[in-house]
């Protein structure tokens, strides 16, 4: 797709972002059209690792005349999102191309294929790991306290939830390596204060967790450590003469100045 030039007037680049969002909206809706035809068999997908918790001989329920439009509406739009994936963060990158450097612009093409890959992997991690023992804690809770009535569009938007909090939050090695390629932060930083960063991604799990169950806040932290620290081991690795001339540089500016 063409990239447009680095320097344009104020009215051009917003032609250009209205040209590219635009791309973005007929395309999400174009996959949502042929993804509600299939609608039943990917919600007969996602609803197969909270099968055990549904009340005995009962299937999802829908409760009003339109919650069924509503929910294929719902899950047709969610699908569509993940398969234009690559399609939204290439118009996104591809507006800021422009304004990148030369040896900025080689990262791009990576970019959207591992954005894309850790997004995957952070939907396929929560679907196998985490969706069993969120409604296994979730069902517990609210069957103290009277009988559970499966609704269809409340069981599947909590799993669609799940799913997009955990593609999201895989998406944290990318952002602390970039983060660190750029020279915006620097690795000393987030290798010195692994106790601070580890702190915020606590608290970032007990925000976006759509149940606040402890048992889903530590299997997304546990997650999110791993990924952070990975994250590091590839910055080092890619940028060890960077990394280790700047403990050169801070070495030489704290050693004490010869006497003449």
């Amino acid at each position: 797709m063409p990239i447009g030039p680095a320097r344009m007037p104020l009215m051009d680049h917003l032609g250009e972002l209205r040209r590219r969002l635009t791309i973005i909206f007929v395309s999400l809706f174009i996959a949502a059209a042929v993804m509600y035809v299939g609608t039943p068999a990917i919600i007969e997908i996602l609803k197969m690792p909270i099968a055990s918790y549904l009340p005995k001989g009962e299937e999802l329920a829908v409760l009003t005349a339109l919650g069924g439009f509503s929910l294929r509406f719902k899950v047709a739009m969610y699908a569509a999102v993940v398969i234009c994936a690559p399609l939204i963060l290439w118009q996104f990158l591809a507006f800021f191309l422009p304004a990148l450097k030369p040896n900025e612009r080689k990262w791009v093409v990576p970019t959207i294929f591992v954005g894309t890959f850790l997004f995957v992997v952070g939907i396929v991690f929560c679907y196998f790991i985490i969706l069993d023992p969120a409604f296994n804690w979730l069902t517990s809770q609210s069957a103290a306290i009277g009988q559970i009535v499966p609704d269809a569009e409340n069981y599947i938007r909590i799993i669609l939830l799940f799913e997009i909090a955990f593609g999201i939050a895989f998406e944290l090695p990318m952002v602390i390596f970039y983060l660190i390629v750029f020279n915006i932060v620097p690795y000393r930083f987030f290798r010195e204060n692994w106790r601070v960063v580890y702190i915020v991604l606590m608290l970032i799990c007990a925000m976006v967790t759509p149940d606040a169950s402890p048992v889903t806040m530590f299997f997304m932290f546990a997650a999110m450590v791993v990924l952070y620290e990975v994250s590091l081991l590839l910055s080092r690795l890619v940028l060890a003469k960077r990394i280790q001339k700047q403990k050169q540089e801070e070495s030489l500016e704290l050693a004490p100045t010869e006497t003449e």
